[in-house]
């Protein structure tokens, strides 16, 4: 068995390759990455494999049995990308197609979602077995914002009282490796998220347990929110971005707490404040 990682030297890539090693043998684990040099400490084999260069994927997934397609991060070119990986997948005769893709890809209003949506259907129309890990939020995305909260004396945003169930890259990342190492996952769509749907009332509590004094939440109109983010340096079309996300939570799309994950990873996820602070502490 050969299991192809894509996207391996990033940060969900290699904590999932860091996985396989500690159940596999290195010989069964390939990181596929576009720049090679970057993955000479991963361990394992690498090829080159480039999202925008299909003719590298072949050779990539050479011998492949399983591959993982973590999504590329360049949205709005994400479904031709991912189309060259299924397309390589499938002439490569792949078994099983693991893919991250969104929260209920296929339903919700999430503003991520549109591009896994389309690319869940790619992959269920080239035939290739597959698996969907419709992952959550990561709680290192808040890092950025717990330390803007830090260093300002208060947390701001515009989801109100929406929930959000957050779990750690580490945490997806066993799921991952649980579906690529276990049976009987083809054909699932998991929705995976941690333990706890929590509130920015929750994630102040936290910030302020970290920082040692208290960091309240503010919440702020949509308006407000965007203003607020483009003063602080923010670009215009990545605090639109922001705040559309923040209306996404206050709908609560990602509130599903669903214990998907847990039993995937045989634990419980990592709790808010323990991944957050360790994730402020990488930063």
């Amino acid at each position: 068995m050969t299991i192809v990682v894509t996207g391996a030297t990033g940060r969900l890539g290699r904590h999932v390759v860091a996985g396989l090693r500690a159940k596999l043998p290195a010989g069964q684990v390939v990181a596929a990455v576009r720049s090679p040099e970057k993955a000479a400490d991963l361990g394992v084999e690498v090829r080159e494999a480039d999202y925008d260069r299909p003719e590298t994927l072949d050779a990539a997934f050479a011998g492949a049995s399983k591959v993982l397609l973590i999504s590329g991060t360049e949205v709005g070119r994400r479904v031709p990308q991912h189309q060259a990986v299924v397309d390589a997948a499938a002439k490569a005769g792949v078994t099983h197609l693991v893919y991250t893709s969104a929260p209920h890809a296929d339903d919700t209003s999430l503003v991520l979602a549109p591009e896994h949506k389309a690319t869940e259907e790619i992959i269920r129309a080239s035939g290739v077995p597959f698996t969907f890990l419709r992952n959550n939020w990561y709680t290192e995305n808040y890092v950025q914002p717990a330390q803007q909260a830090i260093a300002t004396g208060v947390l701001t945003g515009s989801a109100g009282r929406g929930r959000v169930a957050s779990a750690t890259r580490a945490d997806f990342a066993a799921g991952a490796v649980a579906v690529l190492t276990g049976e009987g996952h083809e054909g699932e769509a998991y929705e995976l998220a941690g333990d706890v749907a929590w509130t920015f009332d929750d994630l102040a509590a936290e910030i302020s347990a970290i920082a040692g004094r208290e960091i309240p939440y503010r919440n702020l109109t949509a308006d407000e929110h965007r203003a607020a983010l483009i003063e602080a340096g923010v670009p215009a079309e990545t605090a639109g971005f922001v705040v559309a996300l923040d209306r996404n939570i206050a709908e609560g799309t990602l509130a599903g707490a669903t214990g998907e994950l847990r039993a995937l990873i045989g634990r419980p996820t990592t709790p808010l404040g323990e991944g957050l602070a360790a994730a402020l502490t990488e930063a």
